[in-house]
């Protein structure tokens, strides 16, 4: 299934989902995670140590701001992993107190 049809270069867009905290979040193939969470409009999806909210900042995997936990692996840079389609996330707090 395509979700462009007349794109001018030719790109297929293939559709893909992944689930996010036990929901599912739709994406388009070649998407990081970060790319499908931020289009799904999601800002934040782990919290800092004192609880305030973290998502994307450098966007190239140098600041480690954007950890979830991916298909049970934890620690994995949104930014840097491309969304497979049936991925399972988990997004992270480092809240004092909680370990996830």
């Amino acid at each position: 299934m395509r979700l462009v049809d007349d794109d001018p270069v030719g790109r297929r867009d293939v559709p893909l989902r992944i689930t996010v905290d036990g929901e599912p979040v739709a994406g388009i193939a070649g998407q990081t995670i970060a790319g499908v969470l931020l289009a799904s409009g999601r800002r934040a999806w782990r919290t800092g140590p004192s609880g305030a909210p973290r998502g994307v900042f450098c966007g190239i995997g140098v600041c480690f701001d954007c950890l979830v936990t991916v298909n049970g692996v934890r620690d994995v840079r949104a930014c840097a992993r491309r969304a497979h389609d049936g991925d399972t996330v988990t997004t992270q707090s480092r809240a004092q107190g909680n370990p996830r």
